[in-house]
């Protein structure tokens, strides 16, 4: 009688590899509370592995120097990443006076000191200046492409480095603490921001210069850190992986939802506009999305009263 060999009685006679894990369809967000050291590429392909998922992407860099949330999206939910980035983000981050580096923050190669050390009042008079719509010219170590080239890659390659002031804004900006030598702030603020630069700017502005010591993100959209699953929960056990699984259209919850009856579900899925009907439909919508018995079936607009998909899911 002949004998079957399972695929661990190959490796053990063989030495072989363990085969991998089969690729799977897995939809849904995992916001991940990403730890000081690990790049934002690295956390994608340790969640992406947690699932053994096909399709993963996150939305928005976090630098390995910096902490906290990282929304990473799988499967279906790749197409629902722009309402993540475009949303509103928050920060807690701490500045380090006496201090300038040529990455704004402690990774950097120290250009310029200062015996000054401000004191908290004066600190707390500069804010609202940097709240509102403000110029910001990005650190010269920062993804920005510069004819087609990443700006931290011609900075790293010693090129001189050019970049112009761009409006960003700052919803809020205050001390959370200060001992003199530091001082630790809470920042809310939109897309393009560069933390960094607000503790560079105010540094220059104070006279005593600045960078980021500390940096943890807390917020990006409808995501907050209170959401977010660590990277050993997600290693634990498949069973714990999916615990930190939120549905595709969690990453939808600031714009309208609009519920449409199973024909207008039809019609929207293959890609045609479908006539909202009930009193309480909205009429205009920049950014709205439609369900039908719970599931998510399309992202879309609403113009003149009716549903105009944009993307649609297959869920």
């Amino acid at each position: 009688m002949t004998t079957e060999s399972t695929p661990e009685a190959t490796e053990s006679r063989e030495g072989s590899p363990a085969p991998r894990p089969k690729k799977r369809d897995i939809h849904g967000w995992v916001v991940l509370d990403k730890p000081v050291g690990m790049t934002s590429t690295h956390a994608v392909a340790v969640v992406k592995r947690a699932f053994s998922a096909k399709k993963a992407g996150h939305a928005g860099t976090l630098d390995p120097l910096a902490s906290g949330l990282l929304p990473i999206a799988l499967g279906e939910a790749t197409k629902t990443v722009p309402f993540v980035m475009d949303g509103r983000k928050a920060y807690q981050f701490t500045v380090a006076w006496g201090t300038q580096t040529d990455t704004d923050d402690t990774e950097g190669k120290v250009i310029a000191t200062s015996e000054l050390r401000p004191d908290e009042a004066a600190i707390a008079a500069l804010l609202p200046r940097f709240t509102g719509t403000i110029l910001q010219t990005p650190p010269k170590f920062s993804a920005i492409k510069i004819a087609g080239e990443r700006a931290y890659d011609l900075a790293r390659d010693g090129e001189e480095v050019q970049l112009e002031a761009r409006p960003v804004e700052i919803d809020a900006l205050s001390i959370v603490s200060h001992d003199g030598a530091t001082t630790t702030f809470e920042a809310e603020c939109g897309k393009g921001t560069y933390v960094r630069a607000i503790a560079r700017d105010l540094g220059l502005a104070l006279g005593c210069l600045g960078h980021v010591a500390h940096l943890r993100r807390t917020r990006v959209g409808p995501f907050a850190i209170e959401d977010a699953a660590g990277v050993e929960t997600l290693r634990e056990s498949p069973e714990r992986a999916l615990e930190a699984l939120l549905p595709v259209k969690a990453a939808l919850t600031l714009i309208p939802e609009i519920v449409m009856h199973r024909d207008a579900a039809a019609r929207i899925k293959r890609g045609q506009s479908a006539l909202l009907r009930g009193a309480g439909a909205p009429v205009e919508a920049q950014a709205a999305y439609a369900t039908c018995g719970g599931t998510l079936v399309a992202t879309g607009s609403v113009e003149n009263g009716e549903f105009v998909p944009h993307r649609v899911f297959n869920l």
